[in-house]
């Protein structure tokens, strides 16, 4: 039994009517040639779904061998898998962190050790356990939004060890940096979701990259078609080289409205505990959770933070939207600061 609601996530803040600030996903529906795509899937859906192209796909995207590659039901399946395949390790998360990893261990029956970093959210190596043999941290790293340095992710690489890296909001960043996808380190799996750029969390597509020893283990204790034709199709369209640069571009755009609402919110006085990178910001506002009522009442959802380990009731974690929305939401938290 955690001390956090562990299960509690952004999608339960929203709804009413609300504008929209507590889910991280970008879009709010599919670009058209991805729902073209998925329109003309409708006709194979009398088959099992066959997830080999999509495993194809994901291996020359990132330049790897198909048995390199599982391709999951989002990457939410993945923790799940990774807790059931390996559940007698010594496991470690990292937090402020995405809180399904420590859930899906605890559901596993695992009671994993937490390393919670201070404000600033920056990854010291030394302060991961030697012994711990499952490691998960998350780059960039929701809540906190700190893009960590790959060579401090692979300082924590040890003989014998699993570190999972959490890179689901990699592709919100121009140019994918500091990723460990592709580089075949021993011992590291590499988590990606497509749901966050593309606009398809009801989709359920992800996939995770590892050594086919990691992979094949965890091929075992996935449930059989758990990634939908559609899904798979998905994945195919969002690994081609068009839809890779549309990503880019999509990122580039994220980073200037993140800029945008960074500036407005220095410019409340509203403390930002950390340097942002991915497409959310974490705040600091004593009596956040007040504030996160009103803000209710004047028509827009932000997500609470005191369900993320590390984190208390002053954090709330606001997602990158358009500049219109951003202004908007500024000019209402503004007069409810009173500022």
């Amino acid at each position: 039994m955690s001390d956090y609601d562990l299960h509690h996530h952004g999608d339960r803040e929203v709804g009413g009517g609300l504008i929209d600030l507590a889910v991280n996903v970008r879009l709010p529906r599919p670009p058209d040639w991805l729902r073209q795509e998925l329109a003309e899937a409708l006709a194979d859906l009398a088959a099992y779904p066959d997830a080999s192209a999509a495993r194809e796909a994901v291996a020359a995207r990132h330049g790897c061998d198909p048995g390199e590659v599982l391709v999951t039901a989002g990457a939410a399946e993945a923790f799940t898998l990774l807790a059931n395949a390996f559940r007698d390790r010594d496991a470690v998360v990292v937090h402020p962190q995405f809180t399904e990893p420590e859930a899906a261990l605890r559901a596993a029956g695992n009671e994993p050790r937490r390393v919670i970093l201070a404000p600033g959210y920056l990854l010291d190596p030394e302060a991961v356990p030697d012994d711990a043999d499952l490691v998960f941290v998350g780059n960039p790293t929701n809540p906190t939004s700190v893009l960590h340095p790959a060579a401090t992710l692979e300082a924590l690489v040890r003989p014998g060890r699993i570190l999972v890296v959490d890179e689901a909001f990699l592709d919100a960043i121009p140019g994918e940096p500091e990723s460990l996808a592709g580089k075949a380190l021993p011992g590291v799996v590499v988590l990606r979701s497509l749901t966050k750029t593309w606009g398809i969390a009801g989709l359920r597509a992800g996939y995770l990259l590892a050594e086919p020893e990691i992979v094949g283990r965890l091929r075992e204790v996935q449930p059989p078609w758990s990634v939908s034709t559609l899904a798979a199709r998905a994945v195919v369209a969002c690994c081609r080289p068009a839809a890779l640069d549309e990503a880019d571009k999509l990122a580039a755009l994220a980073e200037r409205d993140r800029e945008r609402l960074v500036a407005g919110l220095e410019h409340l006085g509203i403390e930002i505990p950390s340097i942002p990178r991915g497409p959310f910001v974490l705040v600091r506002i004593p009596g956040a959770q007040g504030i996160r009522e009103r803000l209710r009442d004047a028509g827009y959802a932000v997500r609470r933070g005191d369900t993320f380990p590390g984190l208390d009731g002053d954090h709330l974690r606001l997602a990158v939207r358009d500049e219109a929305t951003t202004t908007g939401f500024l000019r209402t938290l503004a007069r409810i600061l009173g500022a």
